[in-house]
């Protein structure tokens, strides 16, 4: 299953977004969060803090400048780019998702 959440600014994306990673973690789903947003604070909702949100958007932000290699796949981008959250959540902050796969991860 993929959910996405979208909407305007202020409308509560992130906190929608917290909740349902959470819930379906709770639930023993494997659950991965891709922080898409040009303000990234997913991971603070999530509850993996300051620090580890800060250094995720860190490394998109090398990942723009050039300073870091882009991950050839799925697996490698989610060690190298991703952390643990609460509740068996993956949490990712990426800047864009080419080529998606459809179906099921």
């Amino acid at each position: 299953m993929k959910v996405a959440v979208v909407g305007k600014g202020g409308s509560g994306k992130t906190t929608t977004s917290a909740v349902l990673a959470r819930t379906m973690g709770r639930q023993g789903r494997a659950v991965v969060a891709l922080d898409c947003d040009s303000n990234p604070n997913l991971g603070i909702s999530l509850g993996v803090g300051d620090t580890e949100t800060e250094r995720l958007d860190s490394m998109r932000q090398a990942l723009a400048e050039g300073e870091e290699e882009h991950a050839p796949g799925w697996a490698e981008l989610m060690d190298r780019f991703g952390s643990d959250a609460p509740d068996n959540v993956r949490l990712a902050v990426v800047s864009r998702i080419e080529n998606p796969e459809p179906g099921c991860l």
